[in-house]
Protein backbone atom coordinates (compact mmCIF):
# COMPACT_ATOMS: atom_id res chain seq x y z
CA UNK A 1 0.00 0.00 0.00
CA UNK A 2 1.55 3.37 -1.02
CA UNK A 3 2.01 5.95 1.71
CA UNK A 4 1.76 9.71 1.36
CA UNK A 5 2.84 11.93 4.25
CA UNK A 6 1.49 15.41 4.98
CA UNK A 7 4.10 17.55 6.73
CA UNK A 8 2.15 20.13 8.65
CA UNK A 9 1.08 21.26 12.07
CA UNK A 10 -2.67 20.65 12.19
CA UNK A 11 -3.30 23.30 14.84
CA UNK A 12 -4.60 25.83 12.28
CA UNK A 13 -7.81 25.62 10.27
CA UNK A 14 -5.91 26.29 7.03
CA UNK A 15 -3.67 23.24 7.58
CA UNK A 16 -6.55 21.08 8.76
CA UNK A 17 -8.60 21.83 5.63
CA UNK A 18 -5.86 20.44 3.40
CA UNK A 19 -5.44 17.40 5.66
CA UNK A 20 -9.17 16.70 5.45
CA UNK A 21 -9.12 17.02 1.65
CA UNK A 22 -6.20 14.62 1.44
CA UNK A 23 -8.08 12.00 3.45
CA UNK A 24 -11.29 12.66 1.55
CA UNK A 25 -9.76 12.08 -1.88
CA UNK A 26 -7.32 9.28 -1.04
CA UNK A 27 -8.55 5.87 -2.14
CA UNK A 28 -8.81 2.94 0.26
CA UNK A 29 -5.54 1.67 -1.14
CA UNK A 30 -3.55 4.70 0.03
CA UNK A 31 -2.11 5.17 3.50
CA UNK A 32 -2.25 8.84 4.54
CA UNK A 33 -0.13 9.96 7.48
CA UNK A 34 0.76 13.29 9.09
CA UNK A 35 4.14 14.37 10.45
CA UNK A 36 5.18 17.46 12.38
CA UNK A 37 7.74 19.34 10.24
CA UNK A 38 9.29 20.78 13.40
CA UNK A 39 10.31 17.33 14.61
CA UNK A 40 13.98 16.50 14.93
CA UNK A 41 15.65 14.80 11.93
CA UNK A 42 15.55 11.51 13.81
CA UNK A 43 11.84 11.83 14.52
CA UNK A 44 11.14 12.81 10.91
CA UNK A 45 13.08 9.81 9.62
CA UNK A 46 10.99 7.53 11.81
CA UNK A 47 7.71 9.20 10.81
CA UNK A 48 8.50 9.13 7.07
CA UNK A 49 10.34 5.83 6.78
CA UNK A 50 7.45 4.22 4.85
CA UNK A 51 6.44 7.27 2.78
CA UNK A 52 6.60 7.07 -1.00
CA UNK A 53 5.68 10.76 -1.30
CA UNK A 54 5.63 13.70 1.08
CA UNK A 55 3.61 16.90 0.96
CA UNK A 56 5.24 19.69 2.96
CA UNK A 57 2.89 22.55 3.72
CA UNK A 58 4.73 25.75 4.66
CA UNK A 59 7.61 23.44 5.52
CA UNK A 60 10.58 21.65 3.99
CA UNK A 61 12.29 18.30 4.36
CA UNK A 62 15.84 18.64 5.74
CA UNK A 63 18.43 16.88 3.63
CA UNK A 64 19.89 15.22 6.72
CA UNK A 65 16.55 13.47 7.13
CA UNK A 66 15.85 12.88 3.43
CA UNK A 67 19.15 11.05 2.92
CA UNK A 68 17.86 8.35 5.30
CA UNK A 69 14.57 7.84 3.46
CA UNK A 70 15.38 5.44 0.60
CA UNK A 71 11.69 4.76 -0.08
CA UNK A 72 10.85 8.45 -0.62
CA UNK A 73 10.52 9.17 -4.34
CA UNK A 74 8.65 12.47 -4.45
CA UNK A 75 8.26 15.73 -2.57
CA UNK A 76 4.92 16.98 -3.87
CA UNK A 77 4.13 20.67 -3.38
CA UNK A 78 0.64 22.13 -3.17
CA UNK A 79 1.97 25.46 -4.46
CA UNK A 80 3.28 26.68 -7.81
CA UNK A 81 6.46 28.02 -6.21
CA UNK A 82 9.24 25.64 -5.21
CA UNK A 83 11.69 27.96 -3.44
CA UNK A 84 10.78 26.49 -0.03
CA UNK A 85 12.56 23.19 -0.74
CA UNK A 86 16.09 22.24 -1.76
CA UNK A 87 15.30 20.95 -5.25
CA UNK A 88 18.95 20.40 -6.15
CA UNK A 89 19.83 18.64 -2.90
CA UNK A 90 16.80 16.36 -3.05
CA UNK A 91 17.51 15.58 -6.71
CA UNK A 92 21.00 14.36 -5.80
CA UNK A 93 19.32 11.93 -3.40
CA UNK A 94 17.07 10.65 -6.19
CA UNK A 95 14.00 12.44 -4.84
CA UNK A 96 11.99 14.45 -7.35
CA UNK A 97 10.17 17.68 -6.50
CA UNK A 98 6.91 18.52 -8.27
CA UNK A 99 4.81 21.66 -8.00
CA UNK A 100 1.02 21.73 -8.09
CA UNK A 101 0.60 21.49 -11.85
CA UNK A 102 -1.28 24.77 -12.09
CA UNK A 103 -3.90 23.78 -9.51
CA UNK A 104 -3.98 27.28 -8.03
CA UNK A 105 -3.72 29.14 -11.36
CA UNK A 106 -7.38 30.15 -11.47
CA UNK A 107 -7.35 31.26 -7.83
CA UNK A 108 -4.19 33.36 -8.20
CA UNK A 109 -5.31 34.89 -11.50
CA UNK A 110 -8.63 35.98 -9.98
CA UNK A 111 -6.79 37.52 -7.02
CA UNK A 112 -4.44 39.27 -9.44
CA UNK A 113 -7.34 40.94 -11.20
CA UNK A 114 -8.91 41.78 -7.84
CA UNK A 115 -5.74 43.68 -6.94
CA UNK A 116 -5.77 45.50 -10.29
CA UNK A 117 -9.34 46.62 -9.70
CA UNK A 118 -8.71 47.52 -6.06
CA UNK A 119 -5.72 49.72 -6.90
CA UNK A 120 -7.45 51.41 -9.83
CA UNK A 121 -10.68 52.01 -7.89
CA UNK A 122 -8.89 52.89 -4.60
CA UNK A 123 -11.09 50.28 -3.00
CA UNK A 124 -9.41 50.09 0.40
CA UNK A 125 -9.51 53.85 0.95
CA UNK A 126 -13.19 53.88 0.09
CA UNK A 127 -13.86 50.94 2.44
CA UNK A 128 -11.91 52.49 5.32
CA UNK A 129 -13.72 55.80 4.84
CA UNK A 130 -17.11 54.06 4.84
CA UNK A 131 -16.25 51.87 7.83
CA UNK A 132 -15.14 54.94 9.80
CA UNK A 133 -18.53 56.55 9.21
CA UNK A 134 -17.23 59.23 6.85
CA UNK A 135 -19.10 57.91 3.79
CA UNK A 136 -17.80 59.97 0.84
CA UNK A 137 -16.33 62.79 2.89
CA UNK A 138 -12.65 62.78 1.99
CA UNK A 139 -12.71 60.17 -0.76
CA UNK A 140 -14.21 62.71 -3.16
CA UNK A 141 -10.92 64.56 -2.81
CA UNK A 142 -8.93 61.56 -4.09
CA UNK A 143 -7.49 61.48 -7.61
CA UNK A 144 -10.00 60.32 -10.20
CA UNK A 145 -10.55 56.55 -10.30
CA UNK A 146 -9.52 54.51 -13.32
CA UNK A 147 -11.03 51.81 -15.52
CA UNK A 148 -9.20 48.69 -16.65
CA UNK A 149 -11.11 48.77 -19.92
CA UNK A 150 -8.87 49.45 -22.90
CA UNK A 151 -5.61 49.34 -20.96
CA UNK A 152 -2.43 47.52 -21.99
CA UNK A 153 -1.61 44.71 -19.56
CA UNK A 154 1.94 43.31 -19.47
CA UNK A 155 2.31 39.80 -18.05
CA UNK A 156 5.82 38.77 -17.02
CA UNK A 157 5.89 34.98 -16.85
CA UNK A 158 3.43 33.17 -19.09
CA UNK A 159 3.12 29.84 -17.35
CA UNK A 160 -0.06 28.36 -15.86
CA UNK A 161 -0.94 31.47 -13.84
CA UNK A 162 0.13 34.06 -16.40
CA UNK A 163 -2.01 32.40 -19.06
CA UNK A 164 -5.03 32.33 -16.75
CA UNK A 165 -4.57 36.06 -16.12
CA UNK A 166 -4.56 36.58 -19.90
CA UNK A 167 -7.82 34.67 -20.27
CA UNK A 168 -9.55 36.64 -17.55
CA UNK A 169 -8.30 40.09 -18.46
CA UNK A 170 -9.48 39.62 -22.05
CA UNK A 171 -13.02 40.33 -20.89
CA UNK A 172 -11.92 43.88 -20.04
CA UNK A 173 -11.12 44.71 -23.67
CA UNK A 174 -7.40 45.03 -22.94
CA UNK A 175 -4.35 44.61 -25.11
CA UNK A 176 -2.30 41.83 -23.53
CA UNK A 177 1.47 41.58 -23.87
CA UNK A 178 3.67 38.96 -22.27
CA UNK A 179 7.32 38.18 -21.73
CA UNK A 180 8.65 34.73 -20.91
CA UNK A 181 12.02 33.04 -21.37
CA UNK A 182 10.22 29.91 -22.58
CA UNK A 183 8.63 30.26 -26.02
CA UNK A 184 5.10 29.03 -26.51
CA UNK A 185 4.16 26.71 -29.31
CA UNK A 186 3.72 28.89 -32.43
CA UNK A 187 0.20 30.29 -32.58
CA UNK A 188 -0.61 29.52 -28.94
CA UNK A 189 -0.13 33.11 -27.80
CA UNK A 190 -2.64 34.30 -30.41
CA UNK A 191 -5.05 31.69 -29.16
CA UNK A 192 -4.72 33.25 -25.71
CA UNK A 193 -5.07 36.77 -27.05
CA UNK A 194 -1.56 37.81 -26.06
CA UNK A 195 1.51 39.04 -27.92
CA UNK A 196 5.09 38.11 -27.03
CA UNK A 197 7.42 41.12 -26.61
CA UNK A 198 10.79 41.81 -25.02
CA UNK A 199 10.79 42.84 -21.38
CA UNK A 200 11.82 46.47 -21.82
CA UNK A 201 9.10 47.10 -24.40
CA UNK A 202 6.52 45.52 -22.11
CA UNK A 203 7.60 47.78 -19.24
CA UNK A 204 7.53 50.94 -21.35
CA UNK A 205 4.07 50.54 -22.87
CA UNK A 206 2.02 48.66 -20.25
CA UNK A 207 -0.51 50.38 -18.02
CA UNK A 208 -0.49 47.37 -15.70
CA UNK A 209 2.58 45.16 -15.14
CA UNK A 210 1.93 41.86 -13.36
CA UNK A 211 4.60 39.26 -12.52
CA UNK A 212 4.07 35.49 -12.44
CA UNK A 213 7.51 33.88 -12.31
CA UNK A 214 9.14 31.31 -10.01
CA UNK A 215 11.69 32.62 -7.53
CA UNK A 216 15.21 31.64 -8.50
CA UNK A 217 18.58 33.34 -8.97
CA UNK A 218 17.52 34.88 -12.29
CA UNK A 219 14.23 36.33 -11.05
CA UNK A 220 15.29 37.51 -7.59
CA UNK A 221 15.13 41.31 -7.68
CA UNK A 222 14.23 41.34 -11.37
CA UNK A 223 11.87 44.27 -10.74
CA UNK A 224 14.08 47.05 -9.38
CA UNK A 225 14.79 50.72 -9.92
CA UNK A 226 15.74 50.28 -13.59
CA UNK A 227 12.50 48.45 -14.36
CA UNK A 228 10.29 50.84 -12.40
CA UNK A 229 11.97 53.79 -14.15
CA UNK A 230 11.04 52.26 -17.51
CA UNK A 231 7.37 52.02 -16.57
CA UNK A 232 4.86 54.78 -17.24
CA UNK A 233 4.26 57.18 -14.37
CA UNK A 234 0.58 56.23 -14.67
CA UNK A 235 1.29 52.46 -14.55
CA UNK A 236 0.61 50.12 -11.65
CA UNK A 237 2.61 47.07 -10.53
CA UNK A 238 1.07 43.78 -9.37
CA UNK A 239 2.94 40.91 -7.70
CA UNK A 240 1.23 37.69 -6.62
CA UNK A 241 4.18 35.29 -7.11
CA UNK A 242 7.05 35.82 -4.64
CA UNK A 243 8.09 38.97 -2.77
CA UNK A 244 11.82 38.85 -3.54
CA UNK A 245 11.01 39.07 -7.27
CA UNK A 246 10.72 42.82 -6.65
CA UNK A 247 13.28 44.92 -4.81
CA UNK A 248 11.13 46.33 -2.04
CA UNK A 249 13.30 49.38 -1.32
CA UNK A 250 13.20 50.31 -5.01
CA UNK A 251 9.46 49.74 -5.20
CA UNK A 252 8.78 51.96 -2.19
CA UNK A 253 10.96 54.70 -3.68
CA UNK A 254 9.23 54.40 -7.06
CA UNK A 255 5.85 54.87 -5.37
CA UNK A 256 7.04 57.72 -3.15
CA UNK A 257 8.67 59.54 -6.08
CA UNK A 258 5.71 59.04 -8.40
CA UNK A 259 7.71 56.91 -10.84
CA UNK A 260 4.72 54.54 -10.89
CA UNK A 261 1.16 55.21 -9.82
CA UNK A 262 0.38 52.25 -7.57
CA UNK A 263 1.02 48.68 -6.49
CA UNK A 264 -1.11 45.67 -5.58
CA UNK A 265 0.88 43.03 -3.70
CA UNK A 266 0.07 39.62 -2.26
CA UNK A 267 3.72 38.97 -1.45
CA UNK A 268 6.56 40.88 0.21
CA UNK A 269 10.29 40.32 0.68
CA UNK A 270 9.79 39.44 4.33
CA UNK A 271 6.65 37.62 5.49
CA UNK A 272 5.06 38.44 7.85
CA UNK A 273 6.24 41.96 7.19
CA UNK A 274 7.14 44.64 9.71
CA UNK A 275 3.95 46.56 10.64
CA UNK A 276 5.91 49.73 9.91
CA UNK A 277 6.60 48.71 6.30
CA UNK A 278 5.76 51.85 4.26
CA UNK A 279 3.84 49.73 1.76
CA UNK A 280 1.19 49.13 4.43
CA UNK A 281 0.65 52.85 4.93
CA UNK A 282 0.83 54.32 1.43
CA UNK A 283 -2.43 55.38 -0.26
CA UNK A 284 -1.08 54.03 -3.56
CA UNK A 285 -0.46 50.44 -2.42
CA UNK A 286 -2.65 47.52 -1.37
CA UNK A 287 -1.16 44.47 0.36
CA UNK A 288 -2.78 41.09 1.10
CA UNK A 289 -1.08 38.38 3.24
CA UNK A 290 0.14 35.88 0.61
CA UNK A 291 -3.17 34.08 0.25
CA UNK A 292 -4.04 34.50 -3.43
CA UNK A 293 -4.03 30.77 -4.08
CA UNK A 294 -5.82 29.51 -0.99
CA UNK A 295 -9.35 28.97 -2.30
CA UNK A 296 -11.35 25.84 -1.55
CA UNK A 297 -11.45 24.89 -5.21
CA UNK A 298 -7.72 25.46 -5.70
CA UNK A 299 -6.87 23.47 -2.56
CA UNK A 300 -8.96 20.55 -3.77
CA UNK A 301 -7.37 20.55 -7.24
CA UNK A 302 -3.89 20.57 -5.66
CA UNK A 303 -4.67 17.59 -3.41
CA UNK A 304 -6.18 15.61 -6.29
CA UNK A 305 -3.09 16.37 -8.37
CA UNK A 306 -0.78 15.24 -5.54
CA UNK A 307 -2.61 11.91 -5.25
CA UNK A 308 -2.46 11.43 -9.01
CA UNK A 309 1.33 11.77 -8.90
CA UNK A 310 1.44 9.22 -6.07
CA UNK A 311 -0.50 6.83 -8.29
CA UNK A 312 2.08 7.40 -11.03
CA UNK A 313 4.79 6.28 -8.60
CA UNK A 314 2.84 3.08 -7.94
CA UNK A 315 2.42 2.46 -11.67
CA UNK A 316 6.03 3.42 -12.45
CA UNK A 317 4.83 6.15 -14.81
CA UNK A 318 6.39 9.55 -15.52
CA UNK A 319 5.62 12.11 -12.82
CA UNK A 320 3.92 15.37 -13.78
CA UNK A 321 5.12 18.95 -13.11
CA UNK A 322 8.54 17.86 -11.89
CA UNK A 323 10.81 20.83 -11.24
CA UNK A 324 13.98 20.71 -13.32
CA UNK A 325 16.95 21.29 -10.97
CA UNK A 326 18.64 23.18 -13.82
CA UNK A 327 15.87 25.81 -13.65
CA UNK A 328 17.02 26.86 -10.18
CA UNK A 329 19.99 28.81 -11.59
Amino acid sequence: MPTIAFLANLSTAEHKRRWDLLNQHASDGVNVIVADPKSSPGELIEALKDADAAIPWLASIPLDAAEHLPKLKLVQLLTAGYDSVDVIGLSKLGIKVANNGGSNAISVSEHTISLMLSVYRRMMEAWTNTKDGKWRSGVDQLPVRTEINGKTVGIIGFGNIGRQVSRRISGFNCEVLYHDLIELMPGRDGELGAQAVDLDHLLRVSDIVTVHVPLNSSTRGMMGSREFDLMKKTAIFINTCRGPVHNETDLIKALQDGEIAGAGLDVLEEEPTDPNNPLLHMPTSIVTPHWAGGTGEGNERAVVFALSNLQRIVENRKLLSVVDPASIF
